[in-house]
């Protein structure tokens, strides 16, 4: 047998293990990704324009299983609250309890007192269509607004109920990361900054981005690898009709 031969075959048997390593290290990302999101993450689709732009009717959103404790003021959250409705709802989080709300000096939206920038409200709209007389948030409650503020039944539309429109921490269920579809309009929920100075901060995005990559990098490793055997024969033959033809002319 030919040192060449010799050198072909143990770098196919090097090669064959490297694939089966990189289909097995594939499989583990794949598959984990998903599990790992099945069990943080829950989809849900948003039934009205109450969030529009940053989330439309009928959008399907990802949203981190978290406890109400972990809710911080800009969050968007899905939740239920049985006077408002029978259905989960999606609303953005403004005020977190002690906190005091109001609108609207010069259009905006006030926390404690500070002018808060709110970029993700429809182009034009103020803070709110019919304004909000100064509230103070009830311990271990939240106040929670649409994005659009014309025609969202929020905190703003219960105040005459009791704990003066809000609800309670324990009645949120997730938090929205990322709209997955339309496809087009899909992306990760940006943190809003306009709350980042105040007590507490904003909260941090979830693993989503980590899971997708973990996904994407599994696909590639068990595509990668699985095409390396009929890849590898295929040169082979390429090699050996060549091999052949040299013999050949030699002679």
């Amino acid at each position: 047998m030919s040192r060449t031969r010799r050198t072909d075959e143990g770098q196919g048997r090097l090669g064959s293990v490297l694939s089966g390593v990189a289909v097995a290290l594939g499989c583990v990302l794949f598959l984990g990704g998903f599990v790992w999101g099945a069990v943080l993450y829950q989809p849900y689709t948003v039934p009205t324009g109450s969030m529009t732009p940053t989330i439309g009717s009928g959008d399907r959103v990802l949203a981190q299983r978290i406890d109400g404790d972990a809710v911080r003021r800009g969050d968007v959250v899905v939740f239920e609250q049985s006077a408002w409705g029978d259905l989960p709802m999606v609303k953005r989080v403004v005020g977190i309890g002690g906190d005091k709300i109001a609108c609207c000096e010069d259009g905006k939206l006030t926390v404690n007192g500070k002018e808060v920038a709110e970029p993700y409200l429809p182009k034009g709209q103020g803070a709110s269509a019919t304004g909000i007389p100064t509230t103070t948030v009830p311990e271990g409650r939240l106040f929670l607004l649409g994005d659009e503020r014309s025609g969202s039944l929020d905190s703003s539309v219960h105040l005459d109920d009791g704990d003066h429109g809000s609800v309670p921490r324990d009645a949120v269920k997730a938090r929205v990361d990322a709209v997955a579809w339309p496809l087009g309009e899909s992306g990760m929920l940006e943190r809003p900054e306009g709350f980042a100075d105040m007590p507490g901060g904003i909260s941090e995005p979830g693993p989503l981005r980590l899971m997708v990559t973990a996904i994407l990098v599994g696909m590639v490793l068990i595509l990668g690898g699985a095409a390396y055997g009929p890849v590898a024969r295929l040169l082979g033959r390429g090699r050996g009709r060549s091999g052949t033809r040299e013999a050949v002319g030699a002679g």
